[in-house]
């Protein structure tokens, strides 16, 4: 149910018309949100030469970076035969 009390538009498969969920957008936002913390601290880690830092943020920045692939791929696949806009 959507906050005016109607029923949301779902497909006949049970999935939502539109493009992006919440769900995606919170991933894409904090995703990036977090990847640039994690560049900033691997940059930090770099100039004062601690190797384990800069490892440890790298892996972080690589799952990060699939994360927000991840949800990228969610929002933009769309079944073929419904529409893209809700209502």
């Amino acid at each position: 149910m959507t906050f005016e009390g109607q029923p949301e538009e779902t497909s006949e498969t049970g999935k939502p018309m539109v493009r992006a969920t919440p769900r995606d957008v919170v991933h894409i936002r904090l995703g990036s949100f977090a990847l640039i913390a994690i560049i900033a601290i691997g940059v930090l880690g770099l100039v004062a030469g601690l190797k384990w830092l800069m490892i440890a943020m790298a892996v972080l920045a690589v799952i990060a970076i699939v994360d927000i692939a991840l949800a990228l791929h969610r929002q933009s696949r769309t079944p073929g035969d419904t529409t893209t806009e809700a209502g």
